[in-house]
């Protein structure tokens, strides 16, 4: 406990640091340090059983959870990218209840690190309509995986810079970010998902970092590796103990890691377990931020 209170100490400091250099002065509020979204895999039950639709989430988000900020997932509107009608009522109601459209996370639209070149394009195709549908609704990126293909890690890597930058370079035109997710095999090493973003070298190509995604990978060093590309954070979450911690991820040192890379924008409660209801795993993960980053502002300004 020792060690993990120094270490605390350490990253707030750091963080402080950060923050002071990248916004001329030290946060004046815990909420300077992140603010809160709800990734809407969070809800993935409720909206597979028909308890709510998307149109439904954001509302239900605010009264529910109290929180402001959304991060979609495509797969619950998954035939409506270029449905005008279904997305500006989807922006209004956003609107009216004073929240935002923070990304969109894809799936299912095929590998961006694809082994053939017509198969990155096809990929990249399927991607531009949510490019768009994104940009409407406000948001400021994409989340892709990169899905690399090819004899060896090397290869794949290749193709998943190609897939990357073609894409990216087109979001760029929208002023929107393409975010990858360590999301399973590579891209959960956190040295090899680096390396492919380093070789992309665009600045609206990122990381979304997943705490709990870096399977077979430390996932402490997993965000040191992905922390200088992101933009965003998902804070993962599965299951709790009796004292409202998380049990597979020590989130103070966690968010230690991210404060210390200068990053202050949104961290998505993305909770994934089922031990407590959809409900209360949103609720408890949102109170372990909140407590977290209570503490990590009090020691940053000690």
């Amino acid at each position: 406990m020792q060690r993990r209170h120094f270490l605390s100490a350490t990253f707030a400091s750091l963080a402080t640091t950060a923050f002071a250099n990248h916004h001329g002065g030290k946060p004046a509020k815990a909420e300077d340090l992140f603010e809160i979204s709800l990734a809407q895999w969070s809800n993935h039950r409720a909206l597979r059983g028909g308890k709510m639709t998307n149109l439904d989430w954001p509302a239900y988000t605010k009264k529910t959870y109290g929180i402001d900020a959304l991060e979609y997932v495509n797969q619950f509107f998954k035939d409506k990218a270029k449905d005008m009608a279904y997305l500006g009522e989807l922006k209004k109601r956003v609107s009216d209840l004073g929240m935002s459209n923070v990304l969109i996370m894809i799936d299912g639209e095929g590998a961006l690190g694809a082994g053939t070149e017509a198969g990155r394009q096809k990929t990249v195709d399927n991607h531009k309509r949510w490019v768009e549908a994104a940009k409407f609704l406000g948001c400021h990126s994409i989340r892709v995986n990169s899905q690399g293909q090819g004899e060896n890690d090397d290869e794949k890597a290749t193709n998943c810079v190609k897939g990357l930058t073609a894409l990216s370079k087109f979001a760029a035109e929208y002023n929107m970010n393409v975010i990858v997710e360590n999301h399973g095999g590579l891209s959960s090493n956190g040295t090899w998902m680096a390396r492919v973003l380093k070789e992309v070298g665009l600045d609206n190509c990122g990381s979304l970092p997943d705490f709990g995604n870096f399977h077979g990978y430390d996932r402490y060093q997993g965000l040191e590796d992905l922390m200088p590309f992101a933009k965003g954070v998902s804070a993962k979450s599965h299951d709790f103990n009796e004292a409202g911690e998380e049990t597979h991820t020590d989130f103070m040192k966690a968010l230690g890691i991210v404060l210390k890379h200068g990053y202050h924008g949104h961290i998505g409660v993305e909770y994934e377990g089922g031990k407590l209801s959809e409900d209360d795993g949103i609720k408890a993960t949102k109170a372990l931020l909140e407590k977290c980053r209570a503490a990590l502002f009090a020691q940053g300004k000690k």
